[in-house]
């Protein structure tokens, strides 16, 4: 596997993801009108990401992780442009599954790639190696974030993060075959 390639996608939809996630919390409280409400938004992602996991790895295997990672950065794409349009704590909802579905894909499709490409007798020091560079990305993107929403509208930070999650999925089209070293591509 080419894992500066691979880095640099991850790293990528880390930082799209890590620009939103923290932020987005002030979105929800806009919308909500109680803790009821915001438990059920996150519980419908993790709920929905974890019913997905058994159909989403099948599919990985039949069609490769490349396609796999290029929905997850379209659809999230797509997905942030409709976020700061959201009013009701339904449209929340809904989101929130489609979101979690997403990130099932995200999830799974990373771990594979990873399983598909790492030596065994170096695994630890070689997945070790991958997480400094995608956490540093996440923890930048962070930062970098707190300043613009001083700038800027919360909105406006989805709309920053989709074309972030739009160039990524470029990216990952334009991928070699060779960088993702797995069945179906």
């Amino acid at each position: 596997m080419n894992y500066r390639k691979f880095i640099i996608y991850q790293g990528t939809i880390g930082m799209a993801a890590s620009m939103i996630f923290p932020f987005y919390v002030l979105l929800l409280k806009n919308v909500g009108s109680s803790y009821a409400q915001f438990g059920w938004a996150y519980g419908l992602f993790a709920l929905t990401a974890a019913l997905s996991y058994p159909v989403i790895g099948k599919f990985a295997d039949q069609a490769g992780d490349k396609i796999l990672l290029i929905i997850y950065s379209w659809g999230m794409a797509v997905i942030l442009l409709v976020f700061p349009l959201a009013y009701e704590i339904w449209h929340i909802y809904v989101l929130q599954i489609f979101m979690g579905l997403l990130g099932a894909v995200q999830k799974n499709s990373e771990k594979t790639v990873l399983a598909r490409s790492v030596n065994k007798e170096t695994a630890g020091n070689e997945i070790g190696r991958y997480h400094i560079w995608t956490s540093i990305g996440a923890a930048v993107a962070v930062i970098a974030t707190g300043y613009l929403v001083d700038f800027l509208t919360i909105g406006s930070i989805f709309y920053i993060a989709s074309i972030v999650f739009a160039w990524s999925g470029f990216y990952m089209m334009k991928m070699d075959k060779s960088v993702l070293n797995a069945t179906g591509e």
